[in-house]
C-alpha cells in the first residue's frame, strides 16, 4: 500500500519552509501564519506517529494557522496611530 502523501510529516515541513521564504518575499503576516500551522502540522504528525486523513490535518493546518495569525497581527502590528504622516517635504 503506497503513502499518502499528506501523511507525511517532513512533507508539511517541507511546505512550511517554503511558506516562511514566501513570507519574506510577501510580508504581512499571512503566510508566515501559514507556515507556523504547516510546521506544527508536521511536528505533530513527527511526535504521534499517526495517519490522519486529509481532512482532520487541514483542520488542524488551518486551526494552527488562524491561531497563529491572529497572534502576530496582535503582537507585532504596529499600534493605532502609529503611522507617520509628513504634510510638507523636507527638501522645499
Amino acid at each position: 500500500m503506497e503513502t499518502q502523501l499528506w501523511t507525511l510529516w517532513w512533507v508539511w515541513c517541507a511546505a512550511a519552509l517554503v511558506l516562511a521564504i514566501l513570507e519574506v518575499l510577501v510580508p504581512g503576516f499571512v503566510f508566515l501564519g501559514f507556515a507556523i500551522g504547516a510546521g506544527f502540522t508536521g511536528l505533530l504528525l513527527l511526535a504521534t506517529g499517526a495517519a490522519w486523513g486529509l481532512p482532520l490535518l487541514l483542520l488542524i493546518f488551518a486551526g494552527i494557522s488562524l491561531a497563529a495569525w491572529l497572534l502576530l497581527k496582535r503582537f507585532f502590528a504596529l499600534p493605532k496611530g502609529q503611522v507617520k504622516k509628513f504634510h510638507h517635504d523636507i527638501n522645499d
